[in-house]
């Protein structure tokens, strides 16, 4: 691992990796959390399939978190590390005719996701282990959906979800083709369909986020 991060080129390529792992994370969240709009009874299921399965506690659950913290981490190292190598700030630069705002600012929008994050694991990872492990309390596996249903009571916590995951979209929308560019997907044959897909990931799974958390706070 030190030998992929002591490069540039090598911690974009860390860099991407992360990526990809929390993009099909993404896929599976929102694929779950989806069921919730539509029968209680599937997604108590599946939210105690996920919250008691030894795998997905005690394997896929560390590494997502590492994942996590990693790929971010990875990030501000990089912008870092590409700011000193450019010290000089001309003052006519004009870096909007050569890319886009997101391109540009990937920084602030991962800084804000991350942020999410943590409101995200407050609201959800904390509670979950303080049910398990320090209450111990039976397993009761009808108790998912009230409880998602109750974080979205308050129409400041569906803002505060809402904007993030538009900020979610617009980090995907260059993100993704990004991460998969640093992996040597360049050839001009594949671009315009990583691009499409791209920008249609971007689109759907934040809007996915965002219907759940709307659809909670609506049928209160």
């Amino acid at each position: 691992m030190a030998g992929l991060t002591s490069s540039t080129i090598g911690r974009k390529y860390a860099m991407a990796l992360s990526a990809m792992f929390l993009l099909s994370f993404l896929v599976i969240h929102v694929s779950s959390n989806i069921t919730s709009i539509f029968s209680v009874d599937v997604y108590n299921e599946v939210a105690h399939f996920m919250g008691y399965n030894p795998l997905v506690q005690y394997a896929l659950q560390p590494v997502l978190t590492i994942g996590i913290l990693f790929h971010f981490i990875m990030g501000f190292i990089l912008e870092i590390k590409n700011n000193k190598a450019r010290p000089i700030k001309y003052a006519n630069n004009n870096g909007s005719a050569n890319s886009t705002w997101v391109s540009r600012n990937m920084i602030i929008s991962g800084a804000v996701i991350l942020a999410f994050f943590a409101l995200h694991f407050y609201d959800f990872w904390f509670p979950e282990l303080d049910y398990k492990f320090i209450q111990a309390n039976t397993p009761d596996e009808t108790r998912y959906w009230d409880e998602l249903h109750h974080k979205f009571h308050d129409i400041w916590r569906v803002v505060l979800y809402v904007i993030s995951f538009v900020l979610l979209g617009l980090h995907l929308a260059h993100g993704f083709q990004s991460s998969f560019q640093s992996v040597g997907a360049r050839h001009p044959k594949y671009t315009p369909v990583i691009k499409a897909v791209g920008f249609w990931f971007s689109v759907i799974v934040p809007l996915g986020f965002i219907i759940i958390a709307v659809f909670h706070y609506v049928t209160q």
